[in-house]
């Protein structure tokens, strides 16, 4: 079995309905451009406010992905 490399990215996702909705809008458009996605880890959770109302969820992410070989 070859060696593997993975490289870890910070994504940060919004949502106005959740945490959770807002974590997968980060992963589906990373999911656009990055292939062999492997884990996602949710670092830190927050809300930005408007008028004192909830305005947006919003959800960062560590996610990681394996390096292809050009091999």
């Amino acid at each position: 079995m070859a060696d593997s490399v993975y490289k870890v990215i910070e994504l940060i996702g919004t949502s106005p309905d959740s945490w959770e909705k807002a974590a997968k809008a980060a992963i589906d458009r990373a999911a656009g451009s990055l292939r062999d996605l492997r884990v996602a880890e949710v670092t830190e959770q927050d809300i930005q406010l408007k008028d004192g109302k909830v305005e947006l969820y919003r959800t960062k992410l560590k996610v990681s992905f394996k390096y292809e070989s050009k091999e």
